[in-house]
Order: C-alpha cells, then structure tokens, then sequence
C-alpha cells in the first residue's frame, strides 16, 4: 500500500497568501477599533490600552434612546433604497436602447454620459437649494431621493450598457420569432442574462446613496428628516465629542451594508467585468 505524499505549497503561494491577510488585517483594524471603542465604558474612552477593562452596550442602546439615530436610519433606507429604484427604473431601458440601436450621436451620448459623473454635488448644491426651496421640497425624503438617483443614473446607464452590448442579439433575435415583442424580450430574456449587471448597478448605486452625506446636511435641516450620515456627524460638538455615540452609530451604519455586500459578493465580480469579453 503506498501512501500518498502531502502536496506541497510553493513557496510563492504561500508569500501571496501572507500578503494578502496582512493586507485584511490592516483594511480590518480602524473597523475593529471602531467596535472596541464603540463597547468602552465613557472613563475609559481617553485610557491609551487597546482593549477596555470590560466591555458594555452602554453605547448601543444609549444613541438609540438619546438620539434621533432611529430616524436617521429609516431616512437612510428609504432614499438608498428609493433612489436605487428609481435609476434603475431609468437606467434600464436607456442602456438597452443605447446597447442595440446604434442610432446618430450614440457614442456623444455614452461620452456625455461619463462626463456627467465628473460633476460634484457640491457644484451644484446651491442651485440645487434654491430649486427645492422655491418646490417648498426641504426636509423631504423624496428630494433627497430624487437627487440620489439623478447623480447615480450616469454610471448606471454606463455599467448596463456595457454588460447588455456583451449579450448576443441572436437570443432576442430567436425569442422574437417566438412571438416575444421588445420588453417581453427584454424583461424574459435580457434580464436575466444581466441579472450580473444589474446587481452591479444596484450595489454600487445603494452604497453611493447610503454614504452621501452633503445633500442631505444641505437640503435636511430637520433633525428627524436627515440620514443616517448627518445624523452621526451631529455627535461631534463644537467642545465635545461622544465617541462612544459616535463609533456606536458608525458600526450600526456599516452593517446593513457589509451585510448586503456579503449576499451579492460573488454577483458583483462578474459584473464588474461586464463587456470586458465579448
């Protein structure tokens, strides 16, 4: 009987993967950090150890109680979630448009297209104020929703675009003859070829809403109408700095992300190479 010899690992492998936890551990611990100094007791928060004498939630449910962090959090869910919506809703028939019709000034539109996400929010935050303003649309979820979406449809339109281009027309072709019209076709058989696309979109659309935080301070005055973002930045005073607020609100912020994230992860790499191949 002859035993099998333990396989070997190449010595540059085995670098690669040292390199790479170190490169996680050091991406890993300001969020580790965050969560010690979310769980100190308040006299401890100056003590310079790395790990607290012992841990409480005290942090955890006092800015719930003491705060408008509840609120803020309904706010940010509903605008990232809103305005994810609504670019995709607008998006999708735009990209499919622009990926099959190669109609007069299509590539001054794609151009124009990525222009657009050269422009900062911040340009035009005055213009902006004085709209909604005059809208009497202040301290609305649906303005911070529709502004969301607006300065995220370029790069949706841009990322759908390149993954439905890389889809072979033959299989629209086949289901038309099928009987299918364009939205039967697009919804049955473009869709879920993008499905990688999309998700894609949808990601990258949900962070960049979840994290805005100047269109919300400028347009939400209201404390109880401002997202998540505003509303952790409002524990940093002019004299004092609840930390323990601060980093508790911080980690409440990066979960439902993270946890989203990790649900479509394997989604998101292959959308990321849409059109690369075709």
């Amino acid at each position: 009987m002859t035993t099998r010899r333990p396989r070997r690992i190449p010595p540059r492998t085995l670098a690669l993967a040292g390199a790479a936890w170190l490169l996680a551990a050091v991406f890993l611990l300001p969020y580790l950090e965050m969560v010690v100094t979310a769980l100190r007791p308040a006299d401890e928060l100056r003590d310079a150890t790395y790990l607290p004498r012992h841990f409480v939630w005290s942090g955890f449910t006092g800015v719930w109680r003491d705060s408008t962090l509840g609120g803020n959090l309904r706010v940010t869910l509903l605008v990232a979630g809103g305005s994810t919506l609504l670019a995709l809703l607008v998006a999708l028939p735009a990209a499919y448009y622009t990926a099959r019709v190669r109609y007069r000034g299509r590539r001054l539109f794609l151009l124009l297209v990525l222009v657009t996400q050269m422009f900062q929010p911040t340009s035009l935050l005055v213009g902006l104020y004085r709209e909604f303003y005059q809208l009497d649309m202040l301290n609305s979820v649906w303005t911070l929703i529709l502004c969301n979406a607006a300065f995220n449809l370029a790069f949706t339109v841009w990322i759908l675009t390149a993954y439905i281009s890389s889809i072979p027309v033959e299989l629209e072709e086949a289901a038309m003859l099928d009987g299918l019209g364009r939205l039967g076709t697009l919804r049955r058989v473009v869709l879920p070829l993008a499905l990688p696309g999309v998700v894609t979109a949808v990601i990258f659309t949900f962070i960049s809403a979840w994290n805005e935080f100047v269109m919300g301070l400028t347009l939400s005055t209201d404390p109880g109408s401002q997202p998540l973002t505003v509303g952790i930045n409002s524990f940093i005073g002019n004299y004092t700095v609840q930390w323990n607020y601060l980093f508790a609100g911080s980690v409440v912020a990066i979960v439902p992300v993270v946890v989203l994230f990790a649900l479509i992860e394997r989604h998101v790499v292959s959308g990321l190479t849409a059109g690369s191949v075709k």
